[in-house]
């Protein structure tokens, strides 16, 4: 049985793997479809926070929200071609580190 960790951590690994392909490849269109769908993710996971029933703390809530509006941001300089990936696929491996508990605090 899948928890909600296990589901955020999967959808961020499809996305990851797809920001790392586009990187590699090189290919605008790539870049484009995997950068859109960065910010498709970074979308429901800023809503889902800022919503009442999110038992997280507040100041993670606000962390995450703060990278969420930044990814998002990001992303859209990225599809106009004025902005490195990398960045991004930095944020969501360091996200994926947390939801799996290997991140020190």
């Amino acid at each position: 049985m899948r928890t909600d960790r296990d589901n955020e951590y999967m959808a961020f690994s499809r996305v990851t793997r797809l920001l790392q392909s586009a990187l590699e490849s090189r290919n605008v269109n790539d870049i484009i479809r995997a950068t859109h769908a960065n910010t498709e993710l970074w979308i429901a996971l800023a809503s889902d926070l800022a919503s009442q029933g999110n038992e997280l703390p507040d100041q993670l809530k606000a962390n995450l929200i703060s990278l969420a509006i930044f990814s998002i941001k990001h992303g859209h300089r990225v599809m106009a071609e004025d902005a490195p990936l990398q960045p991004l696929l930095d944020i969501n491996l360091h996200i994926m580190k947390g939801l799996r508990g290997e991140v020190q605090r």
